[in-house]
């Protein structure tokens, strides 16, 4: 799987979100992933990487992606750590 497939079916799963998908090893399979999206207001790390996960069930069980590391924000969490670092 390429890293703009992945990304893609991020959007998919979470539409209006913002998307970068790196592929880690070149393999194919071991991804990060830095998502924005407005469908994790209010929810703690964990259940907004469950979301992701559970979004991308499918392509983890079978093999497509055996890694994925994740950061995940709202948007207002995300302009927040550009205000911070920019």
């Amino acid at each position: 799987m390429s890293p703009s497939q992945l990304r893609e079916l991020i959007i998919q799963a979470f539409p209006g979100a913002a998307v970068e998908v790196q592929d880690l090893t070149g393999t194919g399979d071991h991804f990060q992933a830095v998502i924005a999206a407005e469908q994790f207001a209010g929810l703690s790390m964990l259940k907004q990487h469950r979301l992701v996960n559970d979004a991308l069930r499918t392509y983890i069980d079978d093999g497509r992606v055996h890694a994925l590391a994740l950061k995940t924000y709202t948007p207002e969490q995300w302009r927040e750590s550009f205000v911070q670092f920019g």
